[in-house]
């Protein structure tokens, strides 16, 4: 952490008269920060937003927009498929997993069809069609996508039934997720102190009773009558947390506004909270989901280490954690070709090669390695089968000559979940605060500190080692929803 930085809280009577009051003060204007101050006026409180930018947004409005949402949402029906909040919950155990928060999920499963309907509700909307191709982020207007439930052992586990839900926009949604929730709490009632920096609670005793903040140099108090909320983001843009709890992600790309400095949580942790999940983040390489599904993804020494069909963010997580670098997509000509073009983002070959003993020599891979790796996948795909990985058959297909090899190191940027650096590695942290269901935080003895919430990533939420595309957003919301409401209602015990 910046140790330039002091979120040392301050006591209510060193301040003396504050400059203004609400019942509900809000730290951040994300997703989360929306959501809880929608719910928090609409609940009858006067809400305050601080937002340390010039205006709402964060990195909730930078990202693709996708939502997971599941259990039986209408764009789900509409495209044939049935689901259920224990389908869903099935699911998510195992991909979030392991050690993943179960009473949260359980929760975010159990109200996953009303939660589509809250986002419909305040505006956003969803085409009720079915994006069929492997991708980061669907190049078309769909409503639903899959994101890896369709895959080994997934779709073991638990019926494959997609549930990534995407506002009706192409490319990045976020910007109008966000568009939408900053109007429905503005219309609520909420207001908003924007370039205005929360940099330490307010303590009365043991309780959380306002915020100090800084607006243009100034330093600036803030009294909640009712409690505060922070939802100030996760730390991924602060290299010495990074280096303390996740140091996976050190050199690698940053997905966010550049704001995400762990402030929220650092104000936490100087009155005593616990955390939960500080080393748990996600990952994605530039890597082009339709492109390894129709080929393989290899290591550094040429063998595959996963079913390339997989939610391409697992497949990153795998491969930067658990793998030597560098790494490799590689395949041949039939299959590139296949690669619908909308889909292929102008990636092109780093090296061509009629013969596998020439990639090899091309890749610095040890002699036969590759030959090996490809000769085991072929055997086997001859008959419909993946004996080691399991990728679904209807991807096998023997890899024929000419052969190519993809470097993910030269980036690209098929959405807000890829690319983005020189490694060709980005990623964001998921854990924070520890938190009750219904927001509240905890302290290290595991007691609730009156007047004091969190929600999205400035929280630990649902959760575990895992991570799919659209469980921020999904959980952000959720949760800062249940925390604006808890946080409305004076609610202390949790």
């Amino acid at each position: 952490m910046d140790t330039a930085r002091s979120f040392t809280p301050v006591h209510a009577g060193d301040i003396g008269a504050f400059d203004h009051e609400a019942d509900v003060l809000v730290a951040g204007f994300g997703c989360a920060g929306a959501a809880a101050a929608y719910e928090a006026a609409t609940a009858g409180a006067e809400v305050l937003v601080l937002e340390r930018a010039g205006g709402p947004g964060g990195s909730s409005a930078m990202s693709g927009g996708e939502l997971y949402l599941g259990g039986g949402t209408a764009v789900q029906r509409a495209c044939g498929y049935d689901d259920s909040a224990d389908n869903m919950f099935a699911f998510l155990q195992v991909a979030l997993g392991p050690h993943a928060d179960e009473e949260k999920l359980r929760l975010y499963c159990d109200g996953s069809v009303e939660h589509f309907e809250w986002f419909r509700e305040r505006g956003l909307t969803f085409n009720p069609s079915l994006y069929a191709g492997q991708s980061w982020m669907p190049p078309t207007q769909d409503g639903l996508m899959w994101l890896g439930e369709n895959a080994y052992p997934y779709d073991v586990v638990a019926d494959a039934v997609p549930r990534g839900h995407r506002p009706a926009t192409e490319s990045y949604g976020g910007w109008m997720l966000m568009e939408k929730l900053v109007a429905a709490a503005t219309r609520a009632g909420a207001r908003q102190h924007a370039d205005t920096r929360a940099t330490g609670l307010v303590l009365d005793g043991g309780a959380v009773v306002g915020l100090v903040a800084r607006k243009y140099g100034e330093r600036v108090t803030y009294r909640a009558r009712r409690a505060v909320v922070l939802t100030t983001g996760g730390f991924v843009d602060d290299e010495g947390m990074l280096a303390d709890h996740a140091p996976v992600l050190l050199g690698h790309g940053k997905v966010s506004a550049g704001l995400d400095d762990g402030s929220g949580i650092a104000m936490g942790l100087a009155i005593g909270a616990a955390t939960r999940g500080m080393s748990v983040t996600q990952i994605a390489a530039s890597i082009l989901p339709a492109m390894i599904c129709r080929g393989m993804l290899v290591n550094a020494h040429g063998q595959r280490f996963i079913n390339e069909d997989v939610y391409p963010g697992l497949a990153s997580a795998a491969a930067v954690r658990h793998q030597p670098a560098p790494h490799w997509v590689i395949i041949d000509q039939e299959g590139y070709e296949d690669i619908p073009q909308r889909d292929l983002w102008n990636v092109r070959p780093a090296f061509v090669d009629e013969t596998l003993s020439g990639l090899e020599k091309d890749l610095g891979l040890p002699p036969g390695a590759l030959e090996s790796t490809v000769a085991t996948y072929n055997e086997h795909a001859e008959r419909g089968e993946d004996p080691y990985f399991h990728k679904n058959a209807r991807w096998l297909r023997p890899l024929r000559p000419p052969f190519a090899a993809i470097d993910p190191r030269r980036g690209f940027e098929p959405g807000g979940e890829g690319g983005g650096s020189s490694t060709g590695v980005s990623g964001f942290t998921l854990g924070g605060l520890r938190t009750t269901t219904d927001g509240a935080v905890l302290d290290v003895s595991g007691n609730v500190i009156d007047g004091l919430y969190a929600a999205g990533r400035a929280s630990a939420g649902i959760h575990g080692e895992g991570y799919i595309s659209g469980t921020s957003l999904g959980d952000g919301t959720f949760f800062g929803r249940r925390a604006g409401r808890a946080a409305a209602a004076g609610r202390r015990d949790g």
